[in-house]
């Protein structure tokens, strides 16, 4: 999946959730099997049958079938199931089953009340494991999402996740040379950054003009200082910008920008030129998604060695996850619950993983060499949503528009804070 995709889901999905809430409450009811076992089932895939993931979806269900009787009658939808998930509940055509990022289900059904309890299905046994959903998937992944009207987090199962990290090439001579040991502090990292000036090497790559993307620096750096990035936007009255921890990270991040540590003329192209421009080996680390190895697999060097790593102080890495949910108006619910518990088999993910590049949420579930790293920050530390949550028109308003002057060198990281917390302010009186 591209990470322009990704990176716009969470304002699509929080953007249109108050009108599906609106049209699924005037719908309203739920059905589900009638007492008799189903022998088939609906679902729609977020993916395309000619992608890894849904060449590995489908021999799931294929095996699930031969094993089960059940058929599934499977539509390989792509991205644009977001879009036809909600119309699809409120004429009552829903399919049982569907999948997407947990930011899009709660955006789309979820926070309206439309997505089915599945904690329930925590319980049900992992064909041939002796153990249960609940002990194969870390709970700490529904246990960051937002709560449903209901107080729900389990309104997804997931079978994927994402990290942001800074990722670079093991291999390169001038970054071994930097950088022996991961850097243990803010100071350190600069000190690793102006060994890679000397080489002629920025220490960052940058699309100028991508506020996600860039922004996550930030985001993370907040994180280091124990700041939540919801909370700090969440706060009507703007007084938690005045936190001395607020403005070191933004002085940090201008102390990049400065410093002269990221790529000459990033303000200037667009992408993905920086991107190309990084797995070339022009530019040493590069903050992005863990999609980050199949969008450039194919262009790096013979003998490239990924590698990522967390922001020094960092406590928590982000987490994008993927996943299994069902409408609460889908008319088999008991026969999809089945098959998710089928799906998330060790070895039915194992093929996941390595077919498609990806890190799945069993942590005995081994990611590919390239995600290695990523996997293994996910698995040993608690984990966080990208921004904490933040989404939606506070960030295209409010966040983006300054973050990206203070990373393009147009503000001080005081005028940032200033700024912001001048607009935040306002922008929350227009809410009511």
């Amino acid at each position: 999946m591209h990470s322009t995709k990704r990176r716009t889901r969470t304002a699509l999905a929080v953007a249109t959730a108050a009108a599906f809430a609106l049209t699924a409450a005037a719908c309203g009811g739920s059905s589900s099997d009638s007492g008799a076992k189903a022998d088939s089932f609906t679902y729609w895939s977020m993916w395309r049958a000619d992608e890894p993931q849904g060449k590995a979806i489908k021999a799931a269900i294929d095996q699930f079938t031969a094993d089960t009787g059940v058929k599934v009658k499977v539509q390989f939808v792509g991205r644009d199931v977001r879009a036809n998930i909600g119309p699809a509940i409120a004429a009552n055509r829903a399919p049982d089953l569907w999948d997407q990022g947990s930011d899009v289900i709660y955006g789309q059904t979820a926070s309206a009340g439309q997505a089915r309890d599945l904690t329930s299905v925590l319980s049900l046994p992992v064909p041939g494991e002796g153990k249960t959903v609940g002990d194969v998937i870390p709970a700490k992944y529904s246990k960051v999402l937002p709560k449903d009207p209901s107080g729900v987090q389990n309104y997804v199962i997931p079978y994927i996740v994402d990290s942001a990290e800074l990722f670079y090439n093991a291999a390169d001579p001038d970054i071994r040379a930097a950088m022996p040991t991961p850097p243990a502090t803010w100071a350190d990292f600069i000190k690793v950054c102006d060994a890679l000036k000397a080489k002629k090497k920025p220490c960052l790559a940058s699309e100028g003009e991508d506020a996600w993307t860039n922004g996550l620096q930030f985001d993370y750096q907040l994180n280091a200082q124990g700041v939540s990035f919801a909370d700090l936007t969440n706060d009507k009255t703007g007084k938690a910008w005045d936190n001395p921890a607020v403005l070191k990270a933004a002085q940090q991040t201008e102390q990049l920008v400065k410093g002269g540590y990221i790529v000459p003329g990033y303000d200037a192209t667009k992408a993905p030129a920086q991107e190309t421009a990084w797995a070339s080996g022009k530019d040493a680390f590069w903050m992005t998604g863990s999609w980050a190895t199949s969008e450039t697999g194919k262009e790096v060097a013979a003998g490239w060695k990924y590698g990522a790593m967390l922001p020094p102080g960092v406590t928590a890495p982000d987490s994008m996850t993927f996943g299994f949910s069902i409408p609460k108006r889908a008319k088999h619910p008991e026969a999809a619950e089945k098959f998710i518990a089928y799906f998330l088999q060790k070895k039915v993910l194992q093929n996941l993983a390595t077919n498609a590049d990806s890190i799945t949420t069993r942590t005995d579930v081994a990611a590919p060499a390239d995600l290695a790293d990523v996997q293994k920050a996910l698995d040993g530390n608690a984990v966080r949503l990208t921004y904490d949550g933040q989404a939606g028109a506070i960030m295209d308003k409010v966040f983006n528009p300054h973050f990206l002057d203070l990373w393009h060198g147009k503000i001080s990281a005081e005028q940032f804070v200033a700024k912001v917390k001048s607009d935040q302010v306002a922008y929350w009186k227009t809410q009511g």
